[in-house]
């Protein structure tokens, strides 16, 4: 008999909070945690210092089961040619504000797996890493199977990625439905027409693998979970309805945005990071169009729009900020997060 996803997971519920950088820290994980779900740390902008802390932190305030998260993209090579274009199309951004687009540094604030990252978190031994963009190296997952053995899942957008991914050994693959907020997971091909809705692809997925499908994307109430268990989820990953809680980072234009009719109307863009992720329509997407050829490859875009963004946020506009969210915002509520995931809980209730 197939392992439940609750049991794989040593957790009460099969659900997952969808680690979400920029927006939480170590007290939502905790919260969702502590309240029989699996709670996330998403760990790819920390800084070593930071992750440590926020480790330390989520270890005191659970004794729970708990997932760290990070990504496993290709470092990019620098194209000056390339950053230069995407400055050039900031440039009238930075006329209006009166910045010197001289002075701003080139940068990455996002690094893949490593050895490095698999030395700090060992002693720690996390029950769960989840990897966006493909998976770690088959050694450096040898290597954390050996020292601690925790479960190991990834997101797949398409039934081509799930398939690689049991190959190469996963406890479970995170089927992610084209309304999911954030960042696509895909890492086998680049083609967003592969892609599709939740409800389409999780049928394949779980037709097609042995291990446990996780549903991600549009899921913001019970009936949502109910719905995904329905067409054969293990279990289910929910990110946007956590948005609003109290235990999140989100700051208040973002809540503002996620409260209002705005948050309707979302798109892929690749303007934040260099790569696609669904975010509420603002200013420079409307303006410079969602997905553009403009913006240099993942992570490097962020630096030249830092600051700008923090020059609009400080007159009160989002026009520069990414304002992640999925299509479904309507569960996003401001509620303790116990009290979000017990509601998001009633889903299983059929199928107890």
């Amino acid at each position: 008999m197939t392992m439940s996803l609750a049991a794989l997971l040593g957790t009460e519920l099969p659900l997952i909070q969808a680690p979400m950088a920029g927006v939480q820290t170590h007290a939502l994980a905790v919260a969702v945690s502590n309240a029989g779900a699996l709670g996330s740390l998403p760990s790819a902008t920390l800084s070593t210092e930071q992750l440590c802390a926020e480790i330390e932190a989520l270890r005191a305030g659970t004794q729970r089961p708990w997932n760290l998260n990070f990504f496993c993209h290709e470092p990019p090579v620098a194209d000056a040619a390339r950053e230069a274009a995407w400055r050039a199309a900031l440039a009238p951004y930075y006329a209006e504000y009166g910045i010197d687009a001289a002075t701003i540094a080139p940068g990455a604030g996002r690094a893949p797996f490593s050895a490095e990252a698999l030395a700090l978190i060992a002693p720690f031994r996390p029950p769960v890493l989840s990897f966006h963009f493909g998976l770690p190296s088959a050694d450096l997952l040898a290597q954390a199977r050996a020292g601690w053995a925790p479960r190991i899942l990834a997101s797949a957008t398409t039934l081509e990625e799930a398939l690689w991914l049991q190959q190469h050994g996963v406890d479970a693959v995170i089927a992610q439905g084209l309304e999911a907020g954030g960042h696509r997971g895909h890492f086998l091909d680049h083609d967003l027409s592969r892609q599709a809705g939740l409800f389409v692809l999780l049928p394949q997925l779980v037709r097609a693998l042995r291990v446990p499908v996780i549903a991600a994307g549009g899921i913001a109430d019970a009936q949502g979970v109910a719905a995904a268990m329905a067409l054969g989820a293990a279990g289910v990953q929910v990110g946007t309805a956590y948005l609003l809680c109290d235990e999140t980072a989100t700051t208040p234009l973002h809540r503002t945005a996620l409260a209002s009719d705005a948050a309707r109307h979302t798109a892929l863009t690749n303007l934040f990071t260099g790569r696609p992720a669904r975010g509420i329509v603002n200013r420079l997407m409307r303006e410079l169009g969602p997905l553009s050829g403009a913006p240099p490859a993942f992570p490097l875009a962020p630096a030249a729009l830092a600051p700008l963004r923090a020059a609009a946020e400080a007159r009160g506009s989002s026009d520069f900020t990414p304002l992640w969210s999925g299509q479904n915002a309507s569960g996003c509520r401001a509620v303790p997060a116990a009290e979000l995931t017990r509601a998001l809980a009633r889903g299983f209730a059929p199928a107890a």
